[in-house]
């Protein structure tokens, strides 16, 4: 049960960025900045939320990403994406390290930057099972 509540959040969050990257390519002057008062909003708010979970300790660790047998040194990769995407413009790309290819699942031959990178579900579930994977 909790792989399929887990599956139905992940593709209600990729299909509103979805909606959101649409809107912000095809949109017109008066719908672009109605929906910039209203997402850009609910962006940050979550983006501050997030970033507060991976805030470091007194010791310099991660809470979120260490584990009791690994400490995860700040800054964890939560806040080197937040800073290449919301800093650098996303313009920036990881540092081509072993550690963020482990973490990644790729191998220097097989890397691809992350934005290109996108995770589709073997079986859909949702909406998207409905939709056959429309609107992707």
């Amino acid at each position: 049960m909790d792989q399929i509540l887990g599956q139905v959040l992940r593709n209600a969050v990729w299909e509103r960025l979805d909606m959101l990257a649409d809107l912000a390519k095809e949109a017109d002057s008066p719908a672009l900045i109605s929906a910039a008062r209203a997402e850009l909003p609910r962006l940050t708010e979550g983006w501050r939320v997030m970033l507060s979970a991976h805030e470091p300790d007194e010791r310099g660790d991660c809470p979120t990403c260490s584990t009791r047998w690994h400490r995860c040194k700040a800054p964890c990769s939560v806040w080197q994406v937040a800073h290449d995407h919301l800093v650098a413009g996303g313009l920036a790309h990881f540092h081509d390290s072993r550690r963020v290819r482990r973490l990644r699942g790729t191998t220097a031959a097989t890397a691809t930057p992350p934005v290109q990178k996108r995770r589709t579900p073997a079986s859909p579930t949702g909406r998207h099972a409905l939709a056959g994977g429309a609107g992707r």
